[in-house]
């Protein structure tokens, strides 16, 4: 699916935590990448940091301040832009609230307020169809981050040759880790109801974000191709958010009671939320129930640590957001971009929990 994955290696090399490139063009996920910490991280800086940035405007939309990974993002891209030279009084950081609507707006006072880079992180997917064509029109480079634009939409930016770039990993890789965390302990653990299949209930984030939809699907698409019989009792959306996952999965298990063997969520916050409602249950992960997640955020980590979270898939937002800001960085001083910039998610379990939370520092 992904044609256009490119890696810009002298810009990444740099400041990844993890191997980049995952190559996607076949429509399958990613290469499993080994459960290991990244490596230290260096100093980086992009390949043209000796142009003058001070000055340049840079307006970043994000879909909405209160989700705990975007925080964790959007705070380690302001310190990257300004070590790499931009000002801090240039980077304007705008909640969406969740409102397509509201970041609508917001990017045409960026574009009326004259940016000379925007790097946006949309509410809705779906319209990065129009949000390009208004950021396009203005002569504005823009780079997208987090939440992939379809291939359709990808394709334009190549075959009209506009600055315009996504910076990201594939969910599918995320979906499939989560589901070979699950799988890896193997159906005399998991099946505590002595059915011969994994009984599972299902939370998603926003339904209409694709790392949603990937994250869904390639998770139990994971156990199948393990060799496992699934049975979805409840599929229910979260909206990525920690209370929508604490209710929804305490109507589950309110509803199924014991046969739930399994609860997958599409984020950390709604996993964090479904552990308080599997505790408030009287369940106990790893001992009649698992629960996986996807972020690695420091206290889903710690979870992981002590057994009280089967396990998570860290979604490196340093590396992320370094690679977006180069790339901003890039379209400014004339060097350019390829129009897909990827990285690998990691698997987290108990085995590398720790060395993760290290290299977070």
């Amino acid at each position: 699916m992904k044609k256009f994955l490119a890696i810009l290696a002298s810009t990444l090399m740099a400041v990844s935590l993890i191997g980049c490139g995952t190559d996607t063009s076949a429509g399958e996920p990613a290469a499993t990448a080994e459960p290991e910490a990244p490596a230290a991280q260096e100093p980086a800086a992009a390949a043209s940091t000796d142009n003058d940035l001070s000055s340049k405007k840079v307006g970043v939309c994000i879909y909405q301040f209160s989700d705990n990974f975007m925080t964790l993002f959007r705070t380690e891209l302001e310190n990257y832009l300004i070590s790499l030279g931009f000002s801090k009084d240039n980077i304007t950081i705008a909640d969406g609230a969740n409102d397509q609507a509201t970041q609508t707006n917001q990017i045409q006072n960026f574009i009326t307020d004259g940016v000379d880079v925007l790097i946006i992180n949309p509410v809705n997917s779906s319209s990065a169809s129009t949000i390009t064509d208004m950021v396009v029109d203005a002569k504005i480079p823009l780079v997208y981050i987090n939440r992939e634009p379809d291939a359709d939409e990808e394709a334009r930016w190549q075959s009209e040759n506009w600055d315009v770039t996504y910076v990201g990993c594939d969910a599918r890789q995320s979906g499939t880790m989560q589901g070979q965390i699950i799988a890896d302990l193997g159906l005399d653990a998991i099946d505590f109801n002595g059915n011969g299949a994994v009984d599972y209930i299902m939370i998603e984030g926003d339904p209409e974000n694709v790392d949603a939809q990937y994250r869904t699907e390639f998770s139990v698409k994971a156990l199948e191709d393990a060799g496992l019989k699934v049975n979805c009792l409840s599929d229910q959306v979260g909206n990525w958010d920690q209370t929508q996952g604490q209710q929804l999965v305490a109507n589950a298990l309110g509803q199924y009671a014991n046969d739930v063997e399994v609860v997958f969520c599409n984020n950390d916050a709604m996993a964090l939320g479904a552990l308080q409602a599997i505790n408030d249950a009287g369940r106990t992960v790893g001992k009649d129930i698992y629960l996986v997640g996807v972020d690695a955020l420091t206290e889903v980590c710690e979870d992981v640590l002590a057994g009280t979270i089967t396990g998570t898939v860290f979604n490196d937002h340093i590396a992320q957001s370094h690679s977006a800001a180069d790339a901003a960085v890039n379209y400014l001083t004339g060097a350019g971009n390829d129009h897909y910039i990827g990285c690998d998610y990691v698997k987290v379990t108990k085995d590398n929990a720790q060395s993760i939370l290290d290299s977070l520092g």
